[in-house]
């Protein structure tokens, strides 16, 4: 019996693990796609294989996990209208701008919610995390800024480095600078965290 009741768990773990990894590969993909393809090709080559890339992403996190994120979707609408624009136009300013004009308009949704008292990252996270109201209100505000300090720093450095540099910062600073930032937030996730259901989430 003992062993029964544990092999429910031990058929969850290696189901989850392989979540994570396929959302991972789902967001990191058509990063180093594009990565490989600017690298050997141009900016123009990589471009085009990105937004390729995106599409099988976001069709892959369709068929593997059964739903498409809202970032992950918001983002690769982004990424096909700018990197269309890139091509035809054939003017790599357009590419460049897109990762600004995103964190631009996620920081701008999440101000807005704000001070409109919709709480958004309450309403897509409220499932997956229990906070107090202050702690929501707290963490929107965080990110909000964080998002604002991302749209500055991609303006610094497709600003004054060059096109390789900035694809590669692009692929492998934004990630991990993210990652830590939502470590530093386990913090307030602690001191905020309720265990009693909240209310409604029309914040």
């Amino acid at each position: 019996m003992a062993d029964q009741n544990k092999m429910p768990s031990t058929a969850e773990e290696p189901q989850f693990d392989r979540k994570q990894l396929i959302k991972l590969a789902v967001e990191l993909g058509p990063l180093i796609v594009f990565f490989i393809i600017n690298s050997r090709f141009g900016i123009f080559a990589g471009t085009g294989a990105f937004m390729v890339a995106t599409v099988v992403s976001l069709a892959a996190s369709r068929a593997f996990l059964g739903r498409i994120a809202t970032m992950p979707l918001v983002t690769g609408v982004f990424v096909l209208v700018f990197g269309g624009l890139t091509l035809w136009l054939q003017d790599d300013h357009f590419i460049k701008i897109k990762p600004t004009i995103v964190n631009g308009l996620f920081a701008a949704i999440l101000i807005a919610g704000l001070l409109s008292g919709r709480l958004f990252l309450k309403i897509v996270f409220g499932d997956v995390m229990r906070l107090s109201e202050e702690g929501w209100r707290i963490l929107t505000l965080r990110w909000a800024l964080f998002f604002v300090f991302l749209a500055i720093l991609n303006e610094v450095m497709w600003r004054f480095f060059s096109t390789d540099t900035w694809v590669a910062f692009k692929v492998f600073g934004i990630m991990p600078i993210t990652f830590v930032f939502a470590l530093a937030q386990i913090g307030l996730l602690k001191k905020y965290e309720t265990t009693a259901p909240d209310g409604p989430n029309a914040s």
